[in-house]
């Protein structure tokens, strides 16, 4: 759980030392936030409900199983392109109301992330606007990505009620203007882009054309290929979703997405779990201390498997351990986890889009590990290419927004603002390359239904 109000106090912060370095009125403000998290308030007092339930929460997996039960699934993977998985935000919607955490009236208000903030940005209480755009709305479980709205169908399966979501708008449009804040600099600002962070960084590594691909790592590793303007088949495997919605600017892009519950997280546990790295910065130098694993392999299920799994049942697991093993062995077997993980979606995406993947771009702060990206690229024999600005969430949504107001005049001229940094050729033999792939998925096999075997 978060608390919301911490949310806004921090991205507070945040403006404030703005204000410190002089910073001058910006063009606008493009915003990007995590996606599926559940935020609910009340419109009249400003006030959360209750903490902003996150992607990661799994509390409501009884509920995705009744459904899945009841013959739902067929239904919302052809309107939203998804699976039905607490990971996404209806299910945990339900889990409040059925548990009687909230009550819902007239006054409740339903956000995501980026919702919320645009609310307190544009006034609050005194006006604020509630909206938000496709690539958020598209990861409810409530949103008809053929149509382009909430369904009435699908709020009524997870028993949402439809007043309290907001409006849509496309992602590069006016969402409103910065009013009523202590930033004076900021006042009148219009808000003109928001995506959510998987989406924006897909727009920040410039995947524009159909094909492109990149994968952010972050708390987990979210790996998406631009489809351009056909909306795909659904897949169970992989996700269906709307990468933005340029609006006069270009309309609806689609795209496939693989969901990776635990990419930096799995270092976390190294640090925070078992205190083998004191810092995250460690853990790429002792993994390469040694020349393997060792044979030893960690499937980091803490929350579930995501893509292509989708077993909210499955649990971590080590294989392969040994009185030889030793805290290198388990650093560098993390590192390979999180390459395996990433590898089993590409394999899912060439089995799903004819062209595979030629090149994939990879960001977000474990892309410093040369070791993750040359594993990556050897698992899935595909060039891997770093950029030197791994922050290329943060970018996307900036980009998109000064595009909205004429700061780029065209997709090519913002292309033309990306360095690469370094690329990554596979290198590995292809007989070794099946082996570790084939100690890998017996491992996962082994992980898959775990918690309900108890």
């Amino acid at each position: 759980e978060q608390d919301p109000v911490e949310i806004w106090k921090l991205l507070c912060e945040c403006l404030g030392e703005l204000v410190e370095l002089g910073i001058e009125r910006p063009v606008a403000i493009g915003i990007t936030n995590q996606r599926e998290t559940v935020v609910l308030w009340n419109g009249k007092t400003g006030q959360p409900l209750v903490n902003a339930i996150v992607w990661q929460d799994r509390r409501s997996t009884s509920i995705c199983e009744d459904l899945i039960e009841k013959g739902h699934q067929e239904t919302i993977r052809q309107k939203t392109g998804l699976v039905i998985d607490p990971y996404f935000s209806a299910s945990k919607l339900t889990w409040l109301m059925r548990n009687n955490v909230v009550s819902i009236d007239k006054d409740t208000l339903f956000g995501t992330v980026d919702t919320w903030i645009i609310w307190n940005l544009t006034g609050g209480v005194d006006g604020g606007r509630h909206v938000s755009e496709p690539s958020n709305a598209s990861r409810t479980l409530l949103y008809d990505i053929s149509e382009g709205t909430w369904s009435g169908e699908l709020a009524a399966i997870f028993d949402v009620p439809q007043h309290i979501l907001p409006h849509i708008q496309p992602s590069a449009s006016n969402f409103g203007e910065v009013t009523g804040t202590p930033f004076a600099f900021l006042n009148s600002t219009p808000i003109t882009a928001v995506l959510g962070d998987q989406q924006s960084a897909l727009f920040g590594q410039a995947c524009f054309e159909a094909g492109s691909a990149k994968i952010t790592f972050g708390t987990g590793g979210f790996l998406l290929i631009n489809l351009g303007k056909t909306k795909p088949l659904p897949t169970f495997e992989l996700l269906t979703t709307v990468a933005w919605d340029l609006g006069e600017l270009g309309g609806v892009n689609y795209a496939l997405e693989g969901a990776i519950f635990s990419a930096g997280s799995t270092i976390q546990w190294l640090r925070d779990g078992l205190g083998i790295i004191g810092a995250a910065s460690e853990t790429e130098a002792l993994a390469k201390s040694v020349d393997s694993s060792g044979g030893l392999t960690i499937v980091p299920a803490f929350t579930g498997l995501g893509s292509p799994w989708w077993d909210p049942n499955a649990r971590g697991l080590i294989t392969g351990i040994t009185r030889g093993t030793t805290k290198a062995e388990f650093a560098r077997a993390a590192i390979e986890s999180i390459a395996h993980q990433s590898a089993d979606v590409v394999e899912a995406i060439k089995a799903n889009f004819k062209e595979g993947i030629k090149v994939l771009k990879a960001d977000g702060g474990a892309s410093v590990m040369d070791l993750l990206l040359q594993d990556l690229a050897d698992y899935t024999a595909v060039e891997v290419v770093r950029l030197k600005n791994s922050e290329a969430t943060a970018c996307g949504a900036a980009w998109l927004a000064g595009l909205h107001e004429g700061v780029w005049n065209s997709l090519d001229e913002i292309k033309s603002l990306i360095e690469d940094d370094k690329t990554f050729s596979p290198s590995l033999l292809e007989e070794l390359r099946v082996k570790e792939i084939s100690v890998w998925k017996d491992a996962v096999t082994r992980s898959l239904g775990w918690e309900q075997a108890r």
